[in-house]
């Protein structure tokens, strides 16, 4: 291993979404709610929903195999595999395994971090500092989930909000003065309970009662949530452009975790950042969890909303409760 450490940069992005989408006039058929309720609270209008078929891995793929494409790199040259999801195929192997193998990337590591939300941030932290201490040359990253599988669908306040997708991303080694220049990465597990699936784990494995308890069902504490993020996401950005020796008056794109458009609104009004700086997408696919921020990211790069030398800063926040920040020159 070399003592190097060189810059570490994405050198492609890409994006894939199930073709079916649920608006909220459809929701309003299957719950009591309406297309105004939801925007009123979310800003979300729709959301896309895999088919019984498709698994968290075949989204993964769908977004992976092009970023490779666009990078120029062979599966066969990668040599890590990360995939942050809290929807895996299931508890074990790692989506990340299968991911490698469908890919035909033999020669990588593989594995899958449960960060929540925060997901995709913690996974381009892990795999920059490989690359960066000379451990492995390239890396995929893969946020990517398909939460439709965990949600009551008669639970008015919280079957509106999650959608499917995957959003990858390719590293690689920088030029000096671009790429990744910092992160931040911070818990709360005082607030695991607000966001969390209880059962189906250790503490409470699969039985006829937590099933008959909708225990495997996704559940959230929407306003702690709100509260959460408002209050971390300023102190966050902050600490993160500061190890970057940068301001946010430098920053050229804000790409937050498209929890909801109220949080990013708000996030933006506490922080005195113009609103034009922040990308929201949630209107198009609501809260796809670890895959929100890579999937905003790719479509900033194929809209053109990102030139050489652009900063970015990446925004995250999510069950555990967990929050990331990096900070990229692009």
């Amino acid at each position: 291993m070399s003592a190097t450490i060189r810059p570490v940069g994405i050198a492609s992005v890409a994006y894939a979404v199930p073709p079916r989408v649920l608006t909220n006039f459809d929701l309003a058929r299957m719950v009591d709610t309406s297309d105004e309720w939801i925007r009123t609270r979310t800003g979300i209008v729709e959301r896309h929903i895999a088919a019984p078929e498709v698994a968290t891995s075949d989204l993964a793929l769908d977004a992976g195999r092009p970023a490779l494409e666009r990078a120029g790199l062979a599966a066969q040259e990668l040599d890590l595999v990360i995939v942050a999801t809290v929807t895996p195929d299931m508890q074990f192997p790692a989506t990340a395994c299968i991911v490698q193998d469908r890919l035909g990337a033999s020669r990588a590591g593989a594995l899958d971090i449960e960060a929540g939300c925060s997901g995709f941030v913690y996974a381009v932290s892990l795999a920059s500092q490989a690359i960066a201490t000379g451990m492995c040359a390239n890396a995929l990253v893969i946020g990517a989930e398909t939460l439709s599988r965990v949600v009551d669908w008669s639970d008015r306040a919280y079957c509106v909000i999650p959608g499917d997708g995957a959003g990858a991303a390719v590293l690689r080694p920088a030029p000096p003065g671009r790429g990744l220049l910092s992160f931040v990465l911070g818990a709360d597990g005082s607030g695991a309970d607000l966001l969390k699936m209880a059962a189906g784990g250790s503490r409470l494995p699969a039985t006829a009662e937590t099933i008959k308890q909708g225990l495997h069902y996704a559940y959230m504490d929407g306003q702690e949530i709100f509260r959460f993020a408002v209050s971390v996401v300023g102190d966050l950005a902050t600490e993160c452009l500061d190890r970057a020796g940068l301001t946010l008056a430098d920053v050229d794109l804000i790409i937050p975790h498209q929890a909801n458009a109220r949080i990013i609104e708000a996030c933006a009004k506490r922080m005195s950042a113009p609103q034009e700086k922040w990308v929201c997408n949630v209107d198009r696919y609501g809260n796809t969890s670890a895959a929100s921020i890579p999937i905003a990211l790719a479509e900033c790069v194929e809209a053109g909303r990102l030139a050489e030398g652009d900063l970015v800063l990446l925004i995250a926040f999510g069950a555990g409760l967990t929050y990331a920040a990096a900070a990229i020159r692009w």
